[in-house]
């Protein structure tokens, strides 16, 4: 159950992000990558700010920060 719940909150955090970032989603799967990857970035960064974030509300809100490093991460590499 912990598993569909992380998948879901992943796809969720990834179309915010893309929302926030582009102003569209990627689809399902590509929502689902950034969303997850989003997550273990938004993570780890919130640990190196000393930040905490705890219940479903706290794990999206971390995702989303992440995915949205993330989006623009790729968008400055790409315009290089």
């Amino acid at each position: 159950m912990n598993f569909i719940l992380f998948l879901i909150i992943g796809a969720v955090a990834g179309w915010l992000a893309g929302l926030i970032m582009k102003g569209r989603g990627f689809g399902l799967l590509g929502n689902m990558v950034v969303g997850i990857v989003g997550a273990f970035l938004g993570g780890f960064l919130f640990g190196i700010l000393g930040l905490a974030s705890y219940g479903l509300i706290g794990s999206l809100v971390t995702a989303t920060v992440g995915a949205v490093v993330l989006l623009f991460l790729i968008s400055v590499v790409k315009k290089n």
